[in-house]
């Protein structure tokens, strides 16, 4: 990814900008979709056909999760160790998403487009960071 469209995506040409910037998206997003599983574990379940006590614990995880990373954009510089955990997690996350709707989910319709739209999603977050990491370096 060019440093202008990453410039342009973050609305800064600072490159711990971008990092941080990146990284609070996906915590509030990530924090976001884990809240509502949470809060929605049934009705959620039953809209996407995905066991709800499944979804409760992926919620739990989630804002775990989204808690760190907003931790570690919250720092002025963040450490790359930590980014690129988080890059990792993220592609993990994907990766598994798209799996569990082949191999083991049996999603309703709802379930067979939000999959794949989070994991997308998801993988977005990861290729944004990792390319705003490296043009830290």
């Amino acid at each position: 990814m060019s440093q202008a469209l990453l410039a342009g995506l973050s609305r800064t040409t600072e490159p711990q900008s971008m990092v941080r910037r990146f990284l609070a998206l996906d915590a509030v997003v990530t924090g976001g979709n884990g809240l509502a599983y949470v809060a929605a574990s049934g009705p959620l379940g039953e809209l996407l056909g995905v066991d709800s006590g499944l979804l409760l614990g992926l919620g739990l995880f989630l804002t775990v999760f989204a808690a760190g990373v907003g931790w570690l954009a919250s720092r002025p510089r963040p450490s790359t160790l930590g980014v690129k955990l988080v890059v990792d997690a993220n592609i993990a996350w994907a990766v598994l998403s798209a799996v569990a709707l082949v191999a083991w989910l049996e999603p309703t319709t709802a379930g067979l487009l939000w999959t794949p739209m989070q994991a997308a999603t998801v993988a977005g977050f990861a290729g944004l960071q990792w390319s705003a990491l490296r043009a830290t370096e």
